[in-house]
């Protein structure tokens, strides 16, 4: 399975990544938001990289230009809340992509224990077609897994590309075990070492949904 870890390269898209993580700029929720969203346009360029392509004579008003542009049918799916800028930032350049969105959260048993819940799914079908599953942080995969599982209720993709802005190590290995490793690929903004004890990662950059949205009870 092709892991992408775009803080091995030198680009701007590390710019934002340390933005977001700062605490002095988190403040901003505007800014937050919007390096979000930024990252996601990035990435969604590099990621169309892998798309297929085909010429087409396009006409212009002097002639016919071949252009050569991508057929892949997209699902752009998005875990709620924290996903919605991070799938904006993918569907400025994926414009024409169908749109799928799952409601995962955590319920504590206690401080440290929790199980993952899917509450609501809204999807197109999905046979065929180029799925790439954004959730902005991944902590230990228990979420992208359970999402997956609810997309695979609206058929099976041709491929797979699951985005993420920061992934603990742990999740990645989650996500190669559970994901079928001949037609998945993984993006990420950077890779942290670890989680703790709350499953939080660390570094990592807090909670994004909080950042972006405010605080919830």
């Amino acid at each position: 399975m092709k892991v992408v870890d775009f803080s091995k390269t030198n680009s701007i898209l590390n710019q934002y990544v340390s933005e977001i993580r700062n605490v002095e700029v988190q403040n901003d929720r505007l800014r937050f938001r919007r390096n979000i969203e930024r990252i996601g346009e990035i990435m969604a360029y590099e990621m169309s990289k892998e798309f297929t392509y085909s010429v087409k004579n396009i006409r212009t008003p002097l002639g016919i230009a071949p252009v050569s542009t991508p057929d892949n049918q997209l699902v752009i799916s998005t875990i709620l809340r924290a996903g919605l800028p991070f799938h904006q930032g993918f569907l400025s350049y994926f414009d024409g992509a169908e749109n799928a969105f799952v409601s995962a959260y955590r319920k504590y048993k206690d401080t440290l224990k929790f199980d993952i819940h899917i509450e609501y799914i809204a999807s197109p079908r999905i046979d065929d077609k180029t799925l790439i599953i954004t959730d902005p942080m991944l902590a230990t995969g228990s979420s992208m897994e359970l999402s997956y599982q609810a997309m695979l209720t609206k058929g099976h993709p041709a491929e797979i590309h699951v985005a993420s802005i920061i992934a603990s190590q742990q999740a990645i290995d989650h996500i190669k075990n559970i994901f079928p490793e001949n037609k998945t690929t993984i993006w990420c903004a950077a890779i942290d070492p670890e989680i703790n004890e709350h499953s939080y990662i660390v570094p990592g950059l807090g909670d994004a949904g909080d950042l972006a949205y405010g605080e919830k009870e």
